[in-house]
């Protein structure tokens, strides 16, 4: 078997072992504890649903392998941030004074699914001189950067400080 690790967001509340499988219409197995603590689990971004009450894939999962896999939105470190940004999604420290912050993941144009979500950036080439024997004029490449939101309401580019960077309390905004 190989290793893996993952990054999935999911909805979930707290459910006995026996209540899932009573929510579902099943026996439980014998040799399984109803009383067992844990999660019915749906994975929101991705998964056939298996419900018709829900809209994503739901399983329920132990309480214990559960809060090992998955941390509340507010408690995510910048890993977690970062994924999301790639994703297309808007995140934010719990901790920022300012009100209405957040960073995006900003892609070069021709990169760029267009949408309201993705803010792209595009330029004409730079007009660059000519190389010392008369070599072709070289575009710049363009590369993606992540923006902050400011209080002010302007889109920077923004660098992580050690203090972002280490933090637990980044947040995905809906």
């Amino acid at each position: 078997m190989c290793a893996y690790i993952g990054t999935k967001s999911v909805l979930a509340t707290t459910m006995t072992r026996g209540e899932y499988n009573e929510y579902r219409g099943w026996t439980i197995p014998e040799n399984e504890d109803p009383s067992e603590q844990g999660y019915l689990v749906e994975y929101v971004d991705g998964g056939k649903p298996n419900d018709e009450r829900h809209k994503g894939y739901i399983s329920w999962s132990p309480a214990c392998v559960f809060k090992d896999a998955y941390r509340p939105n507010g408690s995510l470190n910048f890993g977690d941030a970062l994924t999301a940004l790639k994703k297309g999604q808007k995140v934010a420290r719990s901790g920022w004074n300012g009100k209405g912050m957040w960073l995006v993941f900003v892609k070069p144009y021709s990169d760029a699914v267009h949408s309201c979500n993705t803010p792209c950036f595009s330029y004409r080439a730079f007009e660059l001189p000519e190389g010392a024997n008369g070599e072709p004029k070289k575009s710049p490449t363009l590369l993606p950067y992540i923006a902050m939101k400011t209080v002010g309401d302007e889109l920077v580019p923004w660098l992580a400080s050690q203090t972002d960077v280490l933090a637990e309390d980044w947040l995905i905004l809906e």
